[in-house]
């Protein structure tokens, strides 16, 4: 089994890579945050689950451990395969899903595309006591402020992802900007 590789990006696209690896071109499916992280890199190092079927051999690839954890944990819950589990990385990142899985917060997971309530309510029952061993990738805090501008945005009618984005863009640049902060600044960045 392939489980990790490091090599040249020949082409991206935000839910596939190709990447070189000593002459073999490796097609790798990737989250949309991963994509986001390895965005301007030529040489990646990517940690890969090994999908196989009768028909097919598919790589699924993570920037970080965590993220790979977290995807083995979603296709372990049935009715979640590798392309659901790579799709609900790609709406939410690794450290809110296990916020919101620890915390039984169905709505913030139904807020994700692709994602029902009764799939919810099942990655919260399945998952709720397994999320606390997969290391946090940074710092989770209450993160009221950010949920607060993330749902202030999408009324103004700006689509979750984007809001997502800016917001978390923006505290990556400052954690402690306050709700009306992050709602100006946002605004601002996306009025552009």
């Amino acid at each position: 089994m392939i489980g990790y590789l490091t090599g040249k990006i020949i082409s991206s696209k935000p839910t596939q890579i190709l990447i070189d690896v000593n002459g073999v071109g490796y097609s790798v499916n990737i989250s949309i945050n991963t994509f986001e992280k390895i965005a301007g890199k030529e040489i990646v190092s990517l940690f890969i689950y090994t999908s196989v079927k009768e028909d097919s051999i598919t790589l699924f690839g993570f920037f970080t451990q965590s993220e790979k954890e977290m995807f083995e944990l979603l296709i372990s819950i049935s009715g979640i395969g590798p392309k659901l589990g790579l799709g609900i990385l790609s709406g939410i990142m690794v450290d809110d899903l296990i916020y919101a899985i620890s915390n039984g917060n169905v709505s913030r997971l139904i807020a994700i595309p692709g994602i029902g309530r009764k799939t919810a309510e099942r990655v919260v029952l399945e998952l709720k006591n397994k999320v606390n061993n997969i290391k946090p990738e940074g710092v989770i805090k209450e993160t009221s402020a950010k949920d607060e501008a993330i749902a202030a945005l999408t009324t103004l009618g700006y689509q979750r992802q984007v809001a997502e984005k800016i917001v978390r863009d923006l505290l990556s640049e400052n954690a402690n900007y306050t709700l009306e902060e992050l709602i100006r600044k946002a605004l601002a960045g996306l009025n552009k």
